[in-house]
């Protein structure tokens, strides 16, 4: 039910889940899908990205890299104000043969809450295109300028939902697993899409379900005296 609850919204009555959260704010559906204790937050990125790594080795993508590091600066100036200039930068996934053979592309992942005020104030179109633009102003002068690549920013919703760039990304890798596997096309993306769906709901299940507060309790041995028989 928890699955039906976070694709149709914040109305449907929990079922075993606690009134308040562990950080002390009422427990919502809403708040579940953004609290960052317990770090289901992180785990929903991170698990998107790493499924994106492996369906483009799948795919037969050369130089798969999870979190490749960007090179640093050296005198470039970008259109935007907004880009991000720490030599430490890192992008999520980048990958060759994407779109051509020597062609390098680099990704940046978001998930972001449908139910989020931030959010749930626009259209869902209006949302993904804001989201994308985000991504773009930040990293695409860098990316194209620096690393000589193309950059793809993939932003899915907690909903289940990808914006138009992650829909043009995905199309392509199962064009590419096609060609390698022998499979039809319909199949592939269908394959892919199932993946990208299941992963979702299950960090989300994750989120709603999971626990937050604080199971380890430090043992001092100097607070307790032992009587040791030799």
């Amino acid at each position: 039910s928890s699955g039906i609850n976070a694709e149709y919204g914040d109305n449907l009555p929990f079922q075993n889940i606690p009134l308040s959260c562990a950080c002390g704010k009422v427990n919502t559906l809403e708040h579940c899908l953004s609290c960052a204790l317990g770090g289901y937050v992180y785990m929903r990125h991170n698990n998107i990205r790493d499924l994106t790594a492996n369906i483009l080795l799948e795919a037969g993508c050369k130089d798969v890299e999870v979190e490749p590091q960007l090179l640093p600066i050296s005198g470039e100036t970008f259109n935007y104000r907004s880009a991000i200039t720490e030599n430490s930068a890192r992008l999520d996934v980048s990958a060759r043969g994407v779109w051509s053979p020597l062609d390098k592309v680099y990704t940046d992942i978001r998930v972001f809450n449908s139910l989020a005020p931030t959010n749930n104030r626009q259209s869902v179109d209006d949302t993904f295109r804001r989201h994308e633009r985000e991504k773009i102003l930040n990293y695409n002068d860098r990316v194209i300028q620096v690393e000589k690549a193309t950059f793809m920013p993939l932003v899915f919703s907690t909903t289940g939902l990808m914006g138009p760039k992650a829909e043009v990304f995905y199309k392509r890798a199962a064009t590419l697993l096609s060609n390698k596997t022998g499979h039809t096309y319909s199949d592939s993306i269908r394959y892919i899409r199932l993946r990208l769906s299941f992963c979702l709901l299950k960090t989300i299940l994750i989120s709603i379900r999971g626990y937050r507060g604080n199971c380890f309790t430090r043992f001092n041995s100097y607070d307790n005296d032992f009587n040791l028989i030799i």
